[in-house]
């Protein structure tokens, strides 16, 4: 891996931390490590990110409409998209929307056997009607948009009344044992394997950053209400590594608000169950 210099160093905070250079950034960043991104996705999380998507796909609510178009956001090599795609019952379209299209290539192999429509696009400004998605997921992927709102509201817009949108991203352990294990793997060891396999210089440092500017979960949940959505729920995963949100597009004028309790967690308190093994 060649040495980081201070200016890349410079750029990747500033784009973790949200400044203006982080949309062009983010796209020349997923461009640059497409090649090895699923083999780095296996490594990096031990197998555990299968997991984590199979717990945000079971939220997504598809079986009450299987021949829907849903969204896949931010879908980089298409493993949600093929894994929707995939399931016994679905047969509508997934629509893949990323705006580095070397990912999109990367994952093209998925495209076999699945009805995925690929399309470069950002998430600020989607290239669907309005009210024509039966559902929306993304995984790992918001917290490296331009404007988190202006994307959940965009989301929204898509979104046909009922339909949900599904989050799945990173956050950061409240439990201080497993915080410190935590900051220790994700901020030293992390950024230190993924740039010897990925080649590239920041993008492993820009991941921890980036979580750790993100909403934690309450927060987000409370954003996802100001943008429209109702019912709002999470839950932790993992001892808090990562969390899942949900919310729906409401059925009525006024966006289906949520209630005044600013978005519930899941009664079970983010546990992990026996579901959460390695593996497929």
């Amino acid at each position: 891996m060649i040495p980081t210099t201070d200016l890349e160093a410079r750029e990747a905070s500033a784009a973790a931390a949200g400044a203006a250079v982080k949309r062009a950034y983010v796209q020349r960043m997923f461009s640059d490590i497409a090649p090895r991104y699923d083999l780095l996705n296996r490594v990096l999380s031990l197998g555990i990110d299968r997991y984590w998507r199979r717990v945000a796909l079971a939220r997504l609510g598809w079986e009450g409409n299987p021949g829907g178009t849903y969204l896949d956001l931010c879908a980089g090599t298409l493993d949600v998209a093929a894994a929707l795609s995939a399931r016994s019952g679905f047969s509508g379209i997934v629509v893949g929307a990323d705006f580095a299209e070397p990912m999109l290539r990367a994952g093209s192999a998925k495209l076999q056997g699945h009805n995925i429509a690929p399309v470069v696009a950002d998430a600020l400004s989607l290239p669907v009607a309005p009210g024509s998605l039966a559902g929306a997921i993304v995984a790992f992927g918001i917290r490296n948009v331009a404007d988190l709102d202006a994307c959940l509201r965009e989301v929204h817009r898509a979104l046909m009344p009922g339909a949900r949108f599904v989050i799945l991203e990173f956050s950061t352990p409240r439990l201080a044992l497993v915080r410190s294990v935590y900051h220790a793997y994700f901020h030293h060891l992390l950024p230190r394997i993924g740039g010897l396999v990925s080649g590239h210089r920041t993008a492993y440092t820009y991941l921890p950053e980036s979580v750790r500017s993100f909403p934690e979960g309450s927060v987000l949940a409370e954003r996802m209400t100001s943008a429209g959505y109702g019912d709002v729920r999470w839950r932790a995963l993992t001892f808090g590594i990562a969390a899942v949100h949900v919310g729906t597009k409401g059925q009525t004028a006024d966006g289906g608000r949520q209630t005044a309790d600013g978005g519930r967690q899941m009664a079970d308190g983010g546990r992990q169950t026996a579901e959460g093994r390695l593996g497929p």
